[in-house]
């Protein structure tokens, strides 16, 4: 088969295309053809060299990715002959080797694709959109709220944006550039503002006029998840996801008592603590895809292009999720 290798640490160049043996399931696995395997920040950090929060660093050479939906192509000793032929979508986990023609990933954590969703689309809803249910679960939004999404355009965001709006919400979308301000409207927010503008906080507060910001959603910290932090109204809650920016979010004690805010981690670590926390939360998501409640937003690059596919995500020049197609 075809994979994406990497053999040494370090910028997007360092991943590439070659052929390599195809993988054999063990017992209790079963191997994926794969026709989609998405892409992650985190799998960018990695591929750096650098430390991704709880993601050890693989020993080299390594196959990146930790998302893949495809058809089920070979069995292992003790896995039912039902799956034989059928589609699904897995996390991969800790694991790697999602950057390739073939996967293996243990039965009993796949999940069948529900009909009518496409390939790309479930693998944008295994862990991105696993990490947006969480988020909503947190968030607990309702329409009286005035929501603040930093980064709307991207994969978490863009999915944030949508059930915002399907809660009644009204949405303010952060995002850089005309395009994604462009899309993160089409996706439903009332108020789109492109964060590379000068001053663009401002323009928030003059297109919500007397409304107050009353939950910011923020994966990016940094200078922008702080510009979003200080939008909060009076008695705002600021839900913090990560920090793509590279730095996070920084507040002190006084910044909340000022305000009344609160702050807290949505999805966290806490949820790898809870048996089944997090396939229940991808049981979810892809239900809300395939009831069309959720539409994920996918960038699609071949998969002999993966490094291409790290720098743009890198440089921010995508918008969704970020997939790679065989």
């Amino acid at each position: 088969m075809h994979a994406i290798r990497l053999h040494d640490f370090g910028p997007a160049g360092n991943l590439s295309y070659e052929e390599v043996p195809d993988p054999v399931p063990g017992p209790g696995q079963l191997r994926i053809a794969v026709a989609a395997a998405g892409v992650h920040l985190i799998d960018t950090t990695i591929r750096s060299g650098a430390q991704a929060g709880a993601f050890p660093l693989p020993e080299l050479p390594a196959i990146p990715g930790r998302e893949v939906a495809g058809v089920v192509d070979a069995l292992g000793p003790d896995v039912d002959e039902g799956w034989l032929g059928r589609r699904v979508v897995a996390h991969l986990g800790p694991a790697s080797a999602g950057y390739a023609e073939l996967a293996v990933r243990e039965a009993d954590a796949v999940h069948p694709i529900p009909d009518g969703l496409a390939d790309d689309a479930a693998v944008a809803m295994i862990g991105t959109g696993r990490t947006t249910v969480g988020i909503l679960d947190d968030a607990k939004l309702t329409a009286d709220d005035v929501v603040l999404v930093t980064a709307a355009a991207g994969g978490i965001g863009s999915l944030l944006v949508q059930a915002a709006r399907h809660a009644g919400a009204t949405v303010v979308g952060v995002a850089g550039g005309e395009a994604k301000t462009a899309l993160v409207r089409r996706l439903g927010a009332d108020v789109a503002v492109d964060y590379t503008a000068p001053e663009w906080p401002k323009l928030v507060r003059e297109a919500l006029g007397e409304r107050a910001v009353t939950v910011v959603l923020d994966g990016v910290g940094g200078e922008l998840g702080r510009g979003a932090f200080d939008l909060a109204g009076m008695g705002g809650r600021v839900l913090v996801f990560g920090w793509s920016s590279g730095s996070p979010l920084e507040f002190g004690v006084f910044d909340l008592y000022r305000e009344g805010l609160t702050v807290g981690v949505a999805i966290g670590p806490r949820l790898l603590r809870v048996p089944g926390a997090l396939r229940a939360l991808e049981t979810r998501s892809l239900a809300m895809a395939a009831e069309g409640w959720l539409e994920p937003v996918v960038d699609r690059f071949p998969l002999a292009e993966a490094a291409w596919a790290h720098a743009a995500l890198e440089s921010r020049a995508t918008t969704g999720k970020v997939v790679l197609i065989p």
